[in-house]
């Protein structure tokens, strides 16, 4: 008989040495292997890959039960969101063994025994074994070709369902949607526009408008003058014509007493046929309840009803050739509220005279399709709102005012064409440099397919070639790709997806729908990721404060939240405002501490730092400026990154350059760095307080190009002042911790916490009452001016308590959470994606590639997103690789060819900017 099992012992280091016991992967959060998609270090990312579309080599696992050693991380400088996190080698190129479990590590017995026995040993290894197999089909390679295909066909379906359907998206508006709550009106397919007084005086100027009908298109006549004039009040003989007019904007409204379709509203319609009479610009008309009313239901007055409209439906189209000519459907009522002398007028009549109008109108003309548009959506609207009615006959007025925002849509989206109002909007013509932007991407698809046919056969001759001396044949090394052919797999990559987001934003291909804002919408995402975030959590390779592992998950987590935050809409809700308006100034806050610290340590003020940093920021951008006809400041953040960091470059390469090697050996130095920051102190206060000042700089040519929005800097010079401290924080903080750490004041080591007990006991209850009281705070603002104005001073409070509470804790220091740090890794990338591809109308709407199902359209938008932003991240970090060259003489050949093409960038943005004037 065979001994008892040998005692466990703790596994082999590849070197050979005891390492720590690895847990098991359903015990500690989730391994490398265990969620591939969350690995920081897979196929092709960070580490300089042409990435997981392309045909370049990447990180190889073993099919056997050895895992593959992660790669080296990325070095460099800035981080994903600017951050520009030190890269000094501590924290970038260390092994990790990843988890592994004993009858598949070894044959040893003994280390069987360790983690097995009897069955479980079987069960454990089919666990394994199978985990591997997912783990080697489905990676982030995999995800990316699942969602490549993903975006193929449903871009194929809707384009097909808008060939079957027809492309209007007018018809969808006046014809279907849904309540989003209870008083949010929600278009199918497209996003409605709530137009404001002086758009509606714009879009309306020297136009007449013309309602034609009973009491209820007296009510629409009523709701949609009340757009153009609130104050207007409801008043008057209800059964006489009713007429408006603003004569400061020219406008006309009109409604006519013609409560039945009969030879009055016939008579009266023939005279704007009239070559000499001049015609309305549009047309509201609608009749029946009356006709019902007067003949008490009669089959009689149907048929008369019919007859009616047969003869009055070849003037309204005759009408239709010049003017907008909507005829209004009859609402259904709630007849339990009808008065005695209404109860003959039932929806059961209702939906015969319904019938009958519109099968003689769409009949009325030989063409396919009549020009009387047919304005059925009000029925929608009082089958859910009739019952709100005080008679039971007319809508409740908040029921009146959607209906009569809808018609404003239908004329005025395509005359003022409004960001968020997608319903009724024809497709953006292409400009010239949109044109050239295909071009180039065109020419490189087929520069590389016909680069990779060359380089195919001159492998395939090459591939195999025989050993002279031995005989034998053996396998050439692959040698990496040339600048030339990543060049080119880079820009046909990129060709591939600015052509997605073009058909998402721009084409009108996928549907878009308005934002509603509920307070599940958005906590309960917020809750998964937490969850999600705790469960995946690993061992971090050191334990420093804002160690690399940790910037990453906090700019991940950070980055899910905004990204949550915008697709729900909840920036209505005003203590969720202020939050998120602390993490974008954390994010800033990073820039000032990764970026200072830095150029602290290395003292590396050099041209190709710069240029790294300024391309990986602003490549992106640039690239959907072009394709998506955008200004630069349109996607204000990067903007603000690059001028902090610009800002903060400045201020430490000016003379005196002061390092902390240099400063070391003489506090004088400090006392120099100190007058530096106080002086960079005092420019931001003179520049927050003197907005004149601040526009004259910036409106200057060419940066006004850069950093004008809607023909004025007002708005870069308000997103610029809302966080104009918490840069200048997070550069102080960044010195004062590193001369703490200098002198040895903090204890940094794993599990140990950052200062003596009692001092850490009482800094974290300090930084406990700060973060509560600061959010108390944000929760109790009454406005959101009165709330901006004290944000600059008082977020740092937050932000500082936070990084306390995550770092004087020594074991909170020594592990991370990688679900969020795969993330902040991207965080940049997903923060200017999302603009097109996740949200829509300029992050106005929400995009819809799957409609009628909201909750699968999430999943699906999400999961294309997510790996788009991750393949631009590696694109981006492959041409920086390639564009941004370490020697000095060929950087400073690119710099002045990259100076000629923003110049003639200029140049056509010019030329286009005269032609839409």
């Amino acid at each position: 008989m065979s001994g008892p099992p040998p005692p466990a012992r703790d596994p082999v280091t590849p070197g050979g040495r005891p390492g720590p016991v690895t847990p098991e992967p359903w015990a500690s959060g989730v391994p490398s292997q265990a969620q591939p998609l969350f690995r920081p270090e897979e196929e092709g990312e960070e580490t300089g890959g042409p990435g997981a579309w392309g045909t370049g080599t990447a990180e190889q696992r073993r099919r056997g039960c050895a895992e593959a050693e992660e790669g080296q991380a990325e070095a460099g400088g800035a981080a994903a969101a600017g951050s520009g996190r030190p890269a000094d080698g501590a924290d970038d190129g260390g092994w990790r063994r990843a988890p592994q479990c004993c009858p598949c590590a070894a044959p040893l017995p003994r280390l069987a025994a360790h983690c097995c026995h009897g069955e479980a040993k079987m069960a454990a290894l089919a666990y394994t074994l199978g985990k591997r197999e997912i783990n080697h089909y489905f990676s982030v390679r995999s995800a990316k070709v699942l969602a490549l295909l993903a975006a193929v066909l449903l871009a194929a379906g809707h384009l097909a369902s808008r060939r079957y359907r027809g492309n209007d998206s007018c018809e969808y508006l006046l014809s279907s949607g849904r309540f989003l709550g209870e008083k949010v009106w929600q278009p199918h397919s497209c996003m409605m526009h709530r137009y404001k007084i002086s758009e509606a005086k714009s879009c309306l100027l020297d136009k007449h408008i013309a309602f034609i009908g009973d009491s209820r298109i007296r009510q629409l006549f009523y709701s949609f003058v009340k757009i153009i004039n609130p104050q207007f009040k409801e008043e008057g003989n209800k059964h006489e014509s009713i007429h408006f007019e603003d004569k400061i904007a020219s406008v006309k409204v009109d409604f006519l007493w013609h409560p039945e379709v009969n030879g009055s509203m016939k008579q009266c319609i023939k005279v704007w046929t009239e070559d000499s009479v001049a015609k309305p610009h549009v047309l509201v008309a609608g009749a029946a309840t009356w006709s019902i009313k007067i003949h008490n239901g009669s089959s009689e007055a149907l048929s008369q009803y019919k007859m009616n409209i047969t003869s009055i439906a070849p003037l309204l189209e005759k009408l239709a050739k010049s003017s907008d000519v909507y005829w209004v459907l009859q609402d259904p009522v709630y007849e339990e509220l009808l008065s005695e002398n209404r109860k003959m007028i039932t929806n059961e009549k209702i939906d015969a005279y319904n019938e009958a109008a519109v099968s003689i109108l769409n009949s009325s003309t030989r063409n396919s399709k009549s020009n009387v548009k047919m304005f059925s959506v009000s029925k929608l609207i009082a089958q859910e709102a009739i019952m709100e009615s005080l008679d039971g006959l007319h809508l409740p007025e908040s029921s009146r005012e959607t209906v009569a925002m809808i018609l404003m849509n239908v004329y005025c989206n395509k005359i003022l064409k409004p960001v968020d109002g997608s319903c009724c909007q024809p497709r953006p013509p292409l400009t010239l440099i949109q044109k050239l932007a295909a071009c180039f991407f065109i020419f490189s698809i087929f520069g590389y397919i016909i680069f990779g046919i060359i380089n195919r056969n001159a492998h395939r001759k090459n591939k195999l070639c025989p050993d002279l001396e031995s005989g034998e044949k053996k396998n050439i090394i692959n040698i990496p790709g040339s600048p030339l052919e990543i060049l080119l797999q880079s820009f046909c990559k990129l060709g591939l997806i600015m052509a997605y987001f073009y058909m998402c934003d721009r084409a009108n291909l996928f549907m878009k729908e308005n934002k509603f804002y509920t307070h599940s919408s958005f906590f309960i995402p917020i809750i998964y990721i937490l969850v999600l975030g705790i469960f995946y959590n690993e061992n971090t390779k050191e334990t420093k404060v804002l160690n690399r592992e940790q910037t990453d998950e906090w700019k991940g987590w950070m980055q899910l939240v905004i990204l949550i935050y915008h697709i729900s809409g909840a920036s209505t809700f005003l203590p969720v405002y202020m939050h998120i308006r602390v993490l974008v100034a954390a994010y800033l806050f990073q820039t000032g501490y990764g970026h200072f610290s830095y150029f602290w340590i290395k003292g590396d003020f050099g041209i190709h730092r710069v240029c790294q940093v300024l391309f990986r920021l602003n490549f992106l951008v640039v690239v959907l400026c072009i394709v998506m006809d955008r200004p630069y400041q349109f996607y204000y953040f990067v903007p603000l990154v690059t001028v902090w960091f610009t800002i903060i470059y400045i201020t430490l390469a000016l003379w005196p350059q002061i390092n902390q090697k240099k400063a070391n050996g003489n506090c004088f130095w400090h006392f120099c760095l100190m007058l530096k920051l106080a002086f960079l102190l005092l420019c931001i206060c003179f520049l927050a307080y003197s907005q004149g000042a601040f526009e004259k700089i910036f409106s200057l040519w060419p940066l006004s190009k850069c950093f004008e929005l809607k023909g004025n800097v007002y708005e870069w010079w308000f997103r610029w002042r809302l966080d104009r401290y918490v840069v200048f924080h997070g550069m102080l903080f960044a010195f004062i911790y590193l001369a703490l750490q200098k002198r040895q004041v903090l204890s940094e080591g794993k599990g140990e916490p950052l200062f003596s007990n009692k001092v850490s006991n009482c800094l974290l209850f300090i930084s406990v009452v700060s973060f509560l009281t600061y959010s108390i705070w944000a929760s109790s603002c009454r406005n959101k001016a009165e709330c901006n104005e004290l944000h600059p001073l008082v977020s740092v409070v937050q932000i500082l308590a936070f990084i306390l509470i995550r770092n004087i804790p020594g074991y909170a220091r020594s592990v991370y959470s990688s679900f969020f740090a795969w993330f902040g890794k991207i965080s940049l990338e997903l923060f200017i994606c999302q603009y097109h591809i996740w949200l829509a109308a300029d992050t106005r709407g929400i995009l819809v590639l799957i409609p009628g199902n909201p909750m699968l359209n999430i999943i699906v938008s999400t999961f294309i997103f997510v790996c788009v932003a991750h393949e631009i991240s590696q694109i981006t970090n492959d041409l920086a690789q390639v564009i941004i060259p370490t020697d000095n003489a060929s950087l400073l050949k690119r710099l002045a060819c990259t100076a000629v093409f923003f110049c003639g960038l200029l140049i056509l943005s010019s030329i286009q900017d005269k032609a839409r004037h």
